[in-house]
């Protein structure tokens, strides 16, 4: 049997700007090639759609994902297929890989098996560079916050209140808690800083909820990069900081074009995680995707109450989208995991533990129906192990949910695999307009916001944190943030701050153990538990198996 790499290496491309003018209608003279097979659309062009009609907006989403896997991405991708096959414009739009996962414990992250976007190795590597971008630019402020400091300090900052870190794309732990400008005078003034990864920073959110060059300046323009003695905030215009930043990301901004292993389009821009950031694409490629297809498929991270949570708390209160319907993917492997049973024991039939670990699917539903007002279906990503009696059980024990489970079989078969799913999204659709709601209102108080999201989508009985935690919080409210939306940073394994708390436990304790602002992304990062916005590499790290051949191609990469 072929790896998704040696798959995704054997496929026959067409050229970009060919299936770009054959399916979308976008011409050359709007695209920015990068090679052969990916390419930028030109934000004047995008901007010239304004006009035109948008396309439905699919939403994919999963339950708590587990080693098993659940094939978020994979399903996206295979049900942009089906769509076309049935006759459907359909296009995809996606987040970029980060090198982090690449090499660390997850491997690539381009989809699997016969249901992938290409050039894999591309768009899980370096792709078109644009991580390298906000990187830079993310570090160029803090470069110039450290300048400013060492020449004079005119703007007053307290060097104990600095609080925009680096970043890098890459997971490595010993970068979390760092010491800088050690070695003398020259160097500058010492004091304590760290390094989060590039997806969890405020350039990345920024980035991707940003509509044009001219709002994300703005918003640049409003990060908070320290405070003064007496409390006073310094934004990164106060340095002059946000226009260099914007050049920067200029041709990073424009989205990225790429197509699937069938010749469908796909977008791939931007890349934030939903466990540590809001984890959706960015809104320029969803926006331009809407009025450049029939149906539109997006991904959300990880589970539904990281990343759809997100999708619709933060992208889509802040650009106006509304998804049409959801699809929560799972897989009947990752639900015996949840109930209770070891990675190494899967591939054998166990009733009783996929009946104790449905019940974490019947969370995700529950809230994606009842919280998010979405027509919801149940897309069942199969395995050649899973049994008839295992996906009778699981009809029935959904059942009285009312909602679709259908068997998808894209890994393996493709486009083929997902005309089922395809077809049953199109009728939820049409069958089914969605209610649109928030989870909490704008007006609602950040911590009343916090305790919605732990109460309703976690099934939490309690948000506690420690006083110096909860000052921050009400500092903030006065401090005219209240409005904002909050992000959530916790684990993605478990609806509770604990990874091990598997299933859909109920009455646990969400803890908030920081508070951060992100006053150019607009909104406030609450970190739970023992999150890390910096991971780690495991044991065993992906980047152990990935290899240049003899042949001069890439092996190990998923």
């Amino acid at each position: 049997m072929k790896t998704d790499i040696e798959i995704a290496q054997d496929a026959e491309m067409t050229r970009i700007a060919i299936l770009a003018n054959e399916k979308l209608g976008i011409s050359d003279e709007h695209l920015e090639p990068y090679g052969h097979y990916k390419a930028k659309v030109s934000l004047e062009y995008l901007d010239s759609l304004h006009d035109r009609p948008d396309g439905k907006l699919i939403l994919v989403t999963a339950i708590s994902p587990t080693p098993a896997g659940e094939g978020k991405t994979t399903t996206s991708v295979g049900l942009t297929d089906g769509l076309n096959r049935i006759g459907k414009k359909a296009v995809a739009c996606l987040r970029e890989p980060s090198l982090g996962p690449c090499f660390g414990m997850k491997g690539g992250a381009a989809g699997g098996g016969y249901a992938q976007v290409v050039p894999m190795e591309d768009i899980n590597l370096h792709f078109t560079g644009d991580f390298h971008a906000i990187g830079l630019a993310n570090n160029l402020l803090a470069a110039l916050v450290d300048n400013h400091i060492h020449h004079g300090n005119s703007l007053q900052i307290d060097q104990r209140r600095v609080v925009w870190r680096r970043v890098v794309d890459m997971n490595d732990r010993s970068l979390r808690q760092v010491t800088i400008a050690l070695g003398g005078v020259g160097n500058g003034f010492p004091r304590s800083d760290g390094f989060d990864i590039v997806v969890a920073s405020e350039v990345m959110a920024i980035f991707c909820l940003s509509t044009s060059l001219k709002e994300m300046k703005e918003r640049l323009g409003n990060i908070i990069v320290a405070y003064t003695r007496t409390r006073e905030p310094i934004h990164a215009r106060d340095l002059d900081a946000h226009g260099a930043m914007t050049v920067l990301l200029k041709d990073a901004f424009k989205p990225n074009l790429v197509q699937t292993l069938e010749g469908n389009l796909a977008f791939i821009h931007g890349g934030p995680f939903a466990n540590i950031a809001h984890g959706c694409n960015s809104v320029v490629a969803t926006k331009s995707a809407l009025k450049l297809a029939d149906y539109v498929v997006t991904e959300a991270g990880f589970g539904a109450d990281l990343g759809a949570e997100k999708f619709i708390d933060i992208k889509c209160r802040k650009s106006g989208l509304r998804p049409n319907a959801a699809v929560v993917v799972a897989t009947i492997k990752a639900l015996k995991f949840h109930g209770g049973i070891d990675k190494k024991d899967l591939a054998t039939e166990n009733l009783t533990a996929l009946e104790n670990g449905i019940k974490n699917l019947e969370r995700h539903v529950r809230n994606v129906r009842e919280h998010f007002g979405l027509p919801c279906i149940v897309a069942i990503n199969r395995f050649s192990a899973d049994t008839e009696a295992e996906i009778e059980l699981l009809r029935n024990k959904l059942g009285h949910l009312q909602v679709d489970v259908v068997l998808a079989e894209h890994w393996a078969k493709g486009g083929e695999g997902a005309e089922e799913l395809a077809k049953a999204v199109v009728d939820v659709i049409d069958r089914c307009p969605a209610n649109f709601q928030f989870t909490y209102e704008e007006e609602t108080p950040l911590w009343g916001k916090m305790e919605a999201v732990a109460k309703k989508i976690y099934g939490a009985s309690e948000v506690v944190a420690d006083t110096k935690v909860r000052n921050e919080v009400k500092r903030l409210q006065e401090a005219g943030y209240g409005e904002y939306p909050i992000c959530v940073a916790k684990t993605q394994y478990s609806f509770s701050t604990d990874p091990k708390l598997l299933g859909a436990p109920e009455g646990h304790a969400v803890k908030v153990r920081e508070v951060r602002l992100a006053a150019g992304a607009e909104f406030v990062i609450m970190i739970c538990g023992d999150i890390m916005t910096m991971p780690g590499l495991p044991k065993e790290p992906a980047a152990n198996r990935i290899d240049l051949g003899e042949d001069g191609r890439v092996v190990g990469l998923f």
